[in-house]
């Protein structure tokens, strides 16, 4: 019976060492998050946040919480694409950036989506002084709702008091993108 005992926990030892190498030496939870939190149209998303001077896995961690990924996703808004952009500001944009654009298809294709976003953010960084909490605000809220909870006091110019956004999605929203651009730094600087 001892031996049986002592067999058993030897077993379990053993497989506990296993697990503990496999999750320190080979880092499996690394290999887990990057199924998690994965790096997707890369060529599109590096040209762009180069072109428009971005940081890369803020745009991953953009296009993770607005479409995981998913070009061809439409919301009931009728944001479009990876990175969820609505007709009349991707037209805009790109209209400035003197760009052919066809409504109800461009969108969809990823290389413009992420041009037209990532261009979108861009702007908002410079009109939000690089203060990327008051522009992931702006990006998913508008400009007019964050320049009246400004106003009003309800958000700080610093964007220091991000948790006091009004609306619930856009709260949850940029504490999501928040956390997701800390995961992407870490699984992929």
């Amino acid at each position: 019976m001892k031996k049986n005992i002592i067999k058993v926990l030897s077993i379990i030892v053993v497989i506990i060492l296993i697990f503990i190498l496999l999750f320190n030496v080979i880092k499996v939870q690394n290999i887990i998050l990057k199924k998690i939190y994965p790096i997707k149209y890369s060529e599109y998303v590096s040209k762009y946040s180069k072109e428009y001077e971005q940081d890369e896995m803020l745009i991953y961690a953009i296009i993770k919480a607005e479409s995981n990924f998913n070009s061809d996703v439409k919301s009931t808004s009728n944001a479009i694409g990876l990175m969820q952009l609505m007709e009349s500001t991707a037209k805009e944009i790109a209209n400035k950036m003197d760009l052919d654009y066809e409504e109800n298809v461009s969108l969809y294709n990823p290389e413009i989506n992420i041009n037209l976003g990532v261009k979108y953010f861009s702007n908002l960084m410079k009109e939000y002084k690089n203060n990327y909490l008051l522009a992931l605000t702006a990006y998913n809220a508008g400009i007019g709702n964050l320049n009246t909870w400004i106003e009003k006091g309800i958000i700080k110019k610093d964007g220091s008091n991000i948790e006091d956004i009004p609306f619930k999605e856009t709260n949850s929203y940029v504490r999501k993108i928040v956390r997701d651009y800390e995961i992407y730094k870490e699984l992929y600087r």
